[in-house]
């Protein structure tokens, strides 16, 4: 059993930068294609970025483009997500989650992720 755990979360200003980490436990991480997501408060969950089990290939929401990297070490069952330029709006819990179905392209839907961490919050004072 794949268990997540998120860090790296905290308060920043605005214009700041954030780096958090997403570690693995388990035998099979590198098998899996994993994703962030965040939930502001009073808001649904929202997709983020995505990476292939290979790291080849990854994906964003137009709102985080240019601004985060997603990105993974297999050998250290960790996935990262890198946040520059950050602005209030990206306020929120991160979760990151894996997806452990064979799939054509990366799901940026939230009920798509079978397994999730408890989350790390962000935030980004103006």
């Amino acid at each position: 059993q794949v268990q997540l755990v998120e860090g790296g979360g905290g308060l920043v200003q605005a214009g700041g930068s954030l780096r958090l980490s997403c570690a693995a436990s388990g035998r099979y991480f590198s098998n899996f294609a994993m994703g962030w997501f965040r939930q502001a408060p009073g808001k649904e969950r929202a997709f983020v970025a995505a990476i292939s089990w290979s790291g080849r290939t990854t994906n964003y929401a137009d709102s985080v483009k240019g601004r985060f990297t997603i990105s993974r070490e297999n050998a250290k069952n960790t996935v990262y997500l890198q946040m520059n330029s950050l602005k209030p709006e990206d306020t929120a819990v991160y979760y990151c989650a894996s997806d452990t179905h064979k799939r054509l392209e990366l799901s940026g839907r939230a009920y798509e992720y079978d397994l999730w961490g408890r989350g790390t919050q962000v935030t980004v004072s103006s």
